[in-house]
């Protein structure tokens, strides 16, 4: 089968990057095994995807609550204006927030929807007091504190 370039994905691109997905940590041998290639191609290969940004990084997935974090929240913000400039603003001070894990600008009632982690209630409290409320053009936070992640981080169907 002919090497894809150029931005393409064959079949053996897509099942390295499957197999990434579910282990970032596998060897070039046990992958190149799994998508049955030899161990050089499936390294050009996966250089070749790491090269051309299919995989955005590899690394570890910590569990929140063994490093103190087991608290998350979602926090709807709308913020007093929609212009460019109040939107960089914003998005400059959340992204110093080393508690946001996730900003992503949304369309409906929220400008932005904010997935953050905590300790605790408390934790989250001083949060909301010291930082989020000051956040520069928020007009109004919404919280929504999760009882139960029932599906986090889901690999990408593809």
């Amino acid at each position: 089968m002919k090497e894809s370039s150029n931005g393409e994905l064959d079949r053996i691109d897509r099942n390295i990057l499957r197999a990434l997905q579910r282990d970032g940590r596998l060897a070039n041998a046990d992958l190149a095994k799994m998508v049955n290639v030899s161990a050089a191609t499936c390294h050009r290969r996966t250089q070749r995807l790491i090269e051309e940004g299919f995989v955005a990084s590899i690394r570890a997935q910590i569990s929140p609550a063994s490093v103190g974090l087991g608290t998350l929240v979602m926090v709807g913000v709308v913020l007093d204006r929609s212009t460019p400039e109040s939107f960089a603003e914003f998005e400059k001070a959340v992204g110093a927030m080393r508690e946001v894990l996730d900003c992503n600008l949304v369309a409906g009632d929220f400008d932005y929807l904010l997935k953050i982690r905590v300790r605790d209630m408390a934790g989250f409290n001083l949060l909301h007091g010291r930082q989020l409320i000051a956040l520069p053009g928020v007009r109004q936070i919404r919280t929504f504190f999760v009882l139960k992640e029932v599906k986090d981080n889901a690999p990408l169907a593809f």
